[in-house]
């Protein structure tokens, strides 16, 4: 999966979580750029970016994110990891 396609998808799922119309996702943003953006509503936007991108991620590994950028990378090696057709299984 190429980076603009999941900073795009980022982008809905962040406007949705977050419950805003004009959330920009960027590299370097951090949950300090977004107002709400709590324990709970953390919670939320992983277990929807999971769901949206077909991935888990290991309670480690998220909390090694420092920022989106940081996000992206995860997917994006998530997707590598999991090869076409098969079941991405990492907890």
């Amino acid at each position: 999966m190429e980076e603009p396609q999941i900073y795009a998808r980022l982008t809905e799922i962040f406007n949705d979580v977050f419950d805003e119309d004009s959330i920009e996702v960027f590299p370097e943003m951090t949950a300090k750029d977004i107002d709400g953006w709590d324990s709970l509503n953390h919670i939320r936007l992983i277990l929807t970016v999971e769901k949206a991108f077909k991935v888990k991620f290991s309670t480690a590994q998220i909390g090694s994110l420092q920022q989106v950028g940081d996000l992206v990378a995860l997917i994006q090696s998530r997707h590598r990891a999991k090869g076409p057709g098969i079941v991405s299984r990492f907890f």
